[in-house]
C-alpha cells in the first residue's frame, strides 16, 4: 500500500529573491521543483502539493493598486489575490509536473484544487501583522511606502530588507479535505491549500465570506497532512537544514530534532517570525497531531536518505 506524502513548496520554489517574475523564469523555477517529486514517487509516495504565494500575491496586489490609479479598474481584496495566486500558480506548477512525468515515462493526472480555510474573524492576528508579502525594500522605501498606504513594513531577520506584513490567523478548517485525500489516495497528484488558502470566516451560521488576510502555507500543509491522514509532511525552504544561530560564527545545522527540543528553540528565539518559526512551529503541530514525522529541507534534497532536518516525537 503507497504512503501519503505533503509536500509544501515554498514561494521561491516559482519566484526567487533575485528575479524579475517573468512567466519563463517562474514555469523554469517550477519544472526544476517538480523533477525533485519523482524521488518520492519512486519511493512508494501518492503526493499532495502545497504551495506559498508570497511573493506572487504581493506582485498582484501592486498590479490591483497600479490598475485602480491608472485606469480606475476596482481594486479587489486580499482573499481575491490570494484565490488570483491559487489559479495560476496551480496552473503553472500542473504543466511543468505534467512535462516533467512526460520526460520520465510517467502517467499520473494532476488535479489543482482552488481551497478556501476557515478562519476565527476575532482572531488576534488582526491586530499584529506578521505575514510577508511581495517584495523587498529599502528602509527608506517602506517608510514612504507606509506613509502613502497605511500598510505595514518590517525588516526581514535575514537582512534582505523591508517587506509588507498582513495578518496570518490561525487555520481552523481545510474545505474539501475528504476530497483531496480520496483523488491523492486514488494516486493522482493533487495540488491544493495554495498559499495557505483563501481565508474566510461565517459572517452568518450559514453563509462564508472572504477576510483580508494571508494563511501561513506550512500551518495550512501540517493542518491538511494532519486531517487527510499523510504518512510524512516535507517542508521545502532554501537551506538543506535547520540552523541554531543562523548566519552567524556559531551556526549550526540540526539533522534532527525532537518536538520538545524544537519548543525550547522557538521560546528562545532561535527562527525568524517571518521565515523559519512557521515551518518549525508547522512541524511541530503535524508531529503532535499524527505522530508521523516532518522533514524541513530544500527541495533538491526530497527522498533522500538523511536528508533535511528530521521533526519527530522523541
Amino acid at each position: 500500500m503507497k504512503k501519503l506524502a505533503v509536500v509544501a513548496f515554498g514561494g521561491n520554489a516559482l519566484l526567487r529573491g533575485n528575479q524579475k517574475g517573468t512567466i519563463d523564469e517562474q514555469e523554469a523555477n517550477a519544472y526544476a521543483a517538480c523533477e525533485n517529486l519523482t524521488k518520492l514517487m519512486e519511493r512508494n509516495y501518492n503526493i499532495v502539493v502545497t504551495h506559498g504565494n508570497g511573493p506572487q500575491v504581493g506582485n498582484i496586489l501592486l498590479a490591483n493598486t497600479a490598475g485602480n490609479k491608472l485606469y480606475g479598474i476596482p481594486d479587489m481584496p486580499l482573499d481575491i489575490s490570494v484565490a488570483y495566486s491559487q489559479g495560476f500558480i496551480g496552473y503553472v506548477i500542473e504543466q511543468q509536473l505534467r512535462n516533467v512525468l512526460m520526460a520520465k515515462d510517467m502517467d499520473r493526472d494532476i488535479i489543482s484544487i482552488i481551497t478556501q480555510v476557515l478562519v476565527n474573524k476575532d482572531d488576534p492576528a488582526f491586530d499584529n501583522p506578521t505575514k510577508p508579502i511581495g517584495p523587498f525594500y529599502t528602509k527608506d522605501e517602506a517608510e514612504k511606502l507606509t506613509m502613502e498606504s497605511g500598510s505595514v513594513y518590517k525588516e526581514d531577520a535575514r537582512g534582505r530588507g523591508w517587506r509588507k506584513v498582513v495578518a496570518s490567523p490561525t487555520p481552523l478548517v481545510i474545505f474539501n479535505r475528504q476530497s483531496i485525500e480520496k483523488i491523492a489516495r486514488e494516486g493522482h497528484i493533487v495540488i491544493a491549500v495554495g498559499g495557505g488558502g483563501i481565508p474566510c470566516f461565517y459572517i452568518e451560521s450559514n453563509k462564508l465570506q472572504g477576510i483580508d488576510a494571508v494563511i501561513d502555507k506550512d500551518l495550512a500543509s501540517s493542518l491538511l497532512a494532519s486531517q487527510i491522514r499523510a504518512d510524512k509532511l516535507f517542508i521545502l525552504t532554501d537551506v538543506p537544514k535547520v540552523c541554531l544561530n543562523y548566519n552567524t560564527p556559531q551556526e549550526k545545522t540540526l539533522d534532527k530534532m525532537t518536538i520538545a527540543e524544537a519548543k525550547r528553540y522557538l521560546s528562545e528565539g532561535q527562527f525568524g517570525e517571518g521565515s523559519m518559526a512557521p515551518k518549525i512551529l508547522a512541524a511541530v503541530h503535524f508531529v503532535e497531531r499524527s505522530g508521523k514525522d516532518t522533514i524541513i529541507t530544500e527541495a533538491n534534497l526530497l527522498g533522500v536518505d538523511n536528508g533535511g532536518t528530521r521533526v519527530t516525537i522523541v
